[in-house]
């Protein structure tokens, strides 16, 4: 059952980082950039004329994996990642010093056996205290319910996915030591690299990180929806659904709406991750 006043009263430690195109193209790299044969991918992994996927906000200004720390009253091999947003005031720069503080937010409970979810927030600044970045993320800890809490968080539902064929859709492959490889961009949670560690949380061995399919997702939507311009690229909103195994191929389909993109990432008939997108749409937040 979780302690609430626990992880109420730890606070989370504030994070700077300074990170410069090679930490850039660590990052691209972690999310498969380079593998696929249909797209042109340079531009993300060249120092000549390299952009950051903005989707490297999310593994900036933050202490790591930070559930780990035996101070926050959690079992850290129990949490799964439920959902994530990501809001841009810019596009990021191919070198920069930010830093982040993260608050844990609302606690919802699923009820006694059932999960807690639990919404953490990181904002990432300039060092002038200008806001860069905002992103919220969900935690699902199992069998944390039963402690008396709310049963559901603020906030809207996702929307539905349009009935009608996908407009686009784009196949990226992922590598067997994918999570290997991002995980040197900051989250070293064991479930990602230890084949116990996987097998005691359920699955037959590591999986690949949601950030890491997030950051694959992201991609495909900068080659549908941005002529390949990671920079147009100002918002996204996810669900995870299911585990993604290194190695394994996604297919990201896109739907073009009134106000944003739409999409589903599937390995073969299992929809992984579906999310909302939004292109060219930077404002200070």
């Amino acid at each position: 059952m979780l302690d609430v006043g626990r992880l109420r009263a730890y606070a989370v430690p504030s994070h700077r980082d300074s990170y410069d195109p090679r930490d850039v193209i660590l990052y691209a790299l972690g999310t498969g950039a380079g593998l696929s044969d249909t797209v042109e991918e340079t531009g993300l992994l060249f120092e000549r004329r390299l952009k950051a996927l903005p989707t490297m906000a999310l593994v900036l200004g933050t202490p790591g994996f930070w559930a780990m720390d035996p101070k926050t009253g959690l079992d850290w091999r129990c949490i799964l990642h439920g959902e994530q947003t990501l809001r841009l005031a810019r596009p990021l720069a191919s070198d920069d010093e930010l830093a982040g503080t993260t608050e844990v937010g609302d606690i919802a409970d699923k009820g006694l056996g059932k999960p807690a979810l639990v919404r953490v927030r990181r904002t990432l600044r300039s060092l002038g205290g200008t806001i860069v970045a905002e992103m919220d993320e969900t935690w699902v800890l199992r069998d944390a319910g039963g402690f008396g809490g709310k049963r559901g968080l603020p906030g809207p539902a996702p929307a539905a996915l349009p009935e009608r064929a996908p407009d686009a859709a784009l196949d990226l492959p992922t590598a067997r030591n994918q999570a290997a490889l991002y995980r040197l961009s900051g989250d070293r949670n064991p479930l990602h690299i230890d084949p116990e560690t996987a097998r005691a949380a359920g699955f037959d061995r590591p999986i690949l990180h949601g950030l890491a399919t997030l950051g694959l997702a992201a991609r495909a939507i900068v080659h549908l929806c941005c002529d390949g311009d990671p920079d147009r690229l100002s918002a996204v909103a996810t669900r995870f659904t299911a585990p993604v195994l290194p190695g394994q191929t996604i297919r990201t389909e896109i739907w073009r709406e009134d106000g944003g993109i739409q999409f589903r990432s599937r390995v073969a008939d299992v929809t992984v991750m579906t999310g909302e997108a939004t292109i060219d749409s930077f404002a200070p937040l």
